[in-house]
């Protein structure tokens, strides 16, 4: 279905069909210019009825999470299973012959690289060793069931331990026994949080800390972990603290207390894991020395200790044997104080567990649900409280270890919580002999891998905002703790994405040649431009924080065109404005009131807006507030070719004259027309259609012109 525009030199569009042809013949007698038609695709509008039972069953539903509520309602009985029971959705397609035996090897393998990991990290959290045994005892084994991932290999992680260490002694000395209540609290209120975000959906409000903020956080981090375990390797105390300049200056001052007893068994043993990885990830018949590294390393310092008992290195010491008793968590009248540090790690938790968990989904071939993610990690959370759990969370490392295992269920989870049963119900008296040293240096070789500097590098070469960003935020980090650092980063990266709403890019366009498509003249400098009219595209959704800014901007690009030395002598103005308006998703009432606004500003100056491409919810925002009615349904367009179709024309007869018409500009019946004059101007014989798009040489003979091709302004047969 077309439109036809029959004359447009007419002030009112809709009119002009009215005319008779008596009308035209005397316009072409008097050598004014005659009416072509100008055939368009017509624009639905919304039908928009003004009574209030109409407008009550047009709005979209209050419910905030209607979708969700009604995929609810659809759900099966198998279904709302899987929903409570993710484990479900992998059991019921288990194949055991060819998945249980590299279930059960992954298992092992992770198991294995835990048991050390687990109480290495604990002592970085300032808990006892067993404390990280029970953490990944009980998480480890709810996870497996309520958990999602298939790869996903829950428990202790150096990075969540930090904050724990870091918020719980400036509370009370990590020696005492509140110390490891307030840790098992915070496990129960990590766990309540991501349950709700989960149920709620909430899982999106993440996306606004960058990849920047998260790269500079966890490099600064893991110096931080690296220096606070250098205790290990000197022999002497040093300050508990997050900052660089603390650490540095107590690792200074006890410079005279050094012995070189753990320092040279902790550096031989961070050399065997160093070593151990890096043929683990280099060689793929080798990968299983990842995995053994530190159970390697804490066999051999065991045996070391144990005969030669060296006075100078410090042991693990006794761990009690069994496990892990039910109770509730205590001390709850400090919850309060924690809630900050709960809501850090809940953030820590989303980024890094769903984050891998999503990598490894695609990986291998599976969808996973984040929301569901998150409420699996929070069930994990809240149960291990009741045994004695510090927060846990996804770990990359031995997520990789357990994906390249070939993993391919949740049985491998499992497995890995026998393991770690197994080591709590047999083996806890050989820890006795592990030397501290030993557990610092799995610790620093796990941490080394969190320094990306590779990743300042890349944002250094192609985006210096990034580049800052990370910079910001590892520096902050470094020297005002891991919570000023997380807040100025987050504070940071959110002002980025403020600026960037507040002020979008804003692009004026032109046809490019030989074709109907339109593009910003910046990037394709060959796109033809119009006398009169400017094109202008605004890529983002327009709401009440950038409404100015795109104003400020119209504002802008009609003095350019006044102040343009290239623009026709003729056209002294500009007479139309198009708002490409596709990449817009959302309008609200401020933009609305400025388009208002902008309407009237441009009615009194004699400008028009035309308005193209706009969506469904757009164009239903824009009649329900009456901006369709204020501007004219006749000047919202299909595409914009169909709008500078219809501009052009009324540009092309700027100097014509319609007798019907009381507001259209008048000439001398022996004066020659605007294009008469330019067409004597240049000498050439010119067509009209050249001279519409902006182009200056002679046009293509017909045999050159493609057949497909839409003529801008076709002519009347």
């Amino acid at each position: 279905m077309e439109i036809t525009y029959a004359s447009p030199s007419f002030a009112d569009l809709s009119s002009a069909s009215m005319t008779s042809p008596a009308t035209n013949t005397t316009s072409a007698a008097t050598g004014t210019a005659t009416s072509r038609p100008v055939r368009i695709i017509p624009l639905q509008h919304p039908n928009i009825t003004r009574t209030s039972s109409s407008s009550s069953s047009s709005s979209p539903p209050p419910f905030p999470f209607s979708r969700w509520a009604m995929k609810l309602r659809r759900m099966t009985w198998i279904e709302w299973i899987e929903f409570f029971l993710p484990c479900m959705r992998w059991i019921r397609t288990y194949k055991w012959r060819e998945y249980f035996q590299t279930d059960l090897m992954a298992g092992i393998t992770v198991g294995v690289m835990l048991v050390p990991q687990s109480m290495s990290y604990a002592k970085l959290a300032g808990l006892q060793p067993i404390y990280g045994l029970y953490s990944g005892f009980v998480p480890l084994l709810v996870y497996g069931l309520f958990g999602s991932s298939r790869q996903l290999a829950v428990g202790p992680v150096a990075l969540v331990s930090l904050l724990c260490s870091n918020v719980l002694s400036s509370i009370t000395d990590p020696s005492s026994e509140l110390y490891t209540e307030l840790a098992i609290l915070l496990a129960l209120m990590v766990g309540i949080m991501e349950c709700i975000m989960g149920i709620l959906r909430l899982g999106w409000l993440i996306r606004f800390i960058s990849h920047s903020v998260i790269s500079g956080f966890t490099t600064s981090s893991a110096i931080i972990i690296g220096l606070s375990q250098a205790k290990y390797f000197l022999g002497y105390d040093v300050v508990n603290s997050s900052k660089i300049i603390p650490l540095v200056e107590s690792i200074i001052a006890g410079a005279h207390k050094f012995k070189w007893q753990p320092f040279v068994m902790g550096s031989i043993m961070l050399a065997i894991l160093l070593t151990m990885k890096h043929l683990g990830k280099s060689r793929k018949q080798l990968r299983f020395l990842r995995a053994a590294g530190p159970l390697t390393a804490v066999v051999l310092g065991t045996i070391f200790a144990k005969i030669f008992h060296p006075s100078s290195i410090s042991l693990v010491g006794d761990i009690p044997q069994g496990l892990p008793t039910f109770s509730v968590p205590k001390a709850f009248g400090y919850a309060e104080s924690l809630i900050p540090t709960a809501a850090l790690i809940t953030g820590v938790a989303i980024l890094e567990s769903v984050g891998i968990a999503k990598a490894l989904a695609a990986k291998n071939g599976y969808e996973l649900d984040s929301n569901q993610e998150l409420v699996g990690l929070g069930v994990s959370n809240v149960l291990g409280s009741f045994f004695s759990a510090y927060p846990t969370t996804g770990s990359f490392s031995r997520s990789a270890v357990n994906n390249e295992s070939g993993a391919k269920s949740g049985v491998s989870g499992i497995v890995s919580g026998i393991i770690v049963t197994c080591a709590l119900l047999f083996f806890t008296p050989l820890f006795e002999y592990i030397p501290q040293c030993g557990l610092a240096a799995i610790v620093v070789s796990a941490v080394i891998g969190l320094v990306d500097y590779d990743e300042a590098i890349f944002l250094w070469r192609v985006d210096k905002k990034d580049f800052l960003l990370w910079t910001i935020t590892s520096i902050t980090t470094l020297f005002f703790g891991i919570e000023v650092g997380v807040l100025v980063g987050v504070g940071v990266s959110l002002a980025f994405v403020i600026h960037e709403s507040a002020n979008p890019h804003i692009a004026v366009l032109g046809r490019l040649p030989g074709t109907t498509v339109y593009r910003n003249v910046k990037q394709y400098p060959e796109a033809y431009t119009y006398n009169g009219i400017v094109i202008v595209r605004i890529d983002a959704p327009i709401y009440f924080a950038n409404t100015s800014y795109i104003k400020d901007r119209l504002r802008e690009y009609e003095i350019d065109f006044v102040n343009s030395t290239s623009r026709c002598p003729e056209v002294e103005r500009i007479y139309f404005v198009i708002l490409e308006m596709a990449p817009v998703t959302y309008i609200d009432s401020s933009a609305v009131q400025a388009l208002k606004d902008l309407y009237q500003e441009y009615k009194l100056r004699g400008i028009q807006i035309a308005i193209s491409n706009p969506s469904p919810e757009v164009l239903l925002t824009l009649s329900r507030s009456g901006v369709v009615d204020l501007i004219g349904k006749e000047w919202y367009f299909v595409r914009v070719h169909d709008a500078v179709q219809v501009c052009l024309q009324r540009v092309q007869n700027l100097k014509g004259v319609s007798n019907g018409s009381s507001r259209a500009p008048t000439l001398s019946e022996d004066k020659p027309s605007l294009f008469e004059r330019l067409l004597k101007q240049r000498g050439e014989n010119l067509s009209i259609t050249d001279l519409e798009s902006g182009n200056g040489r002679p046009p293509p003979s017909n045999n050159d012109k493609a057949s497909h091709l839409e003529p801008l302004l076709p002519k009347q047969q």
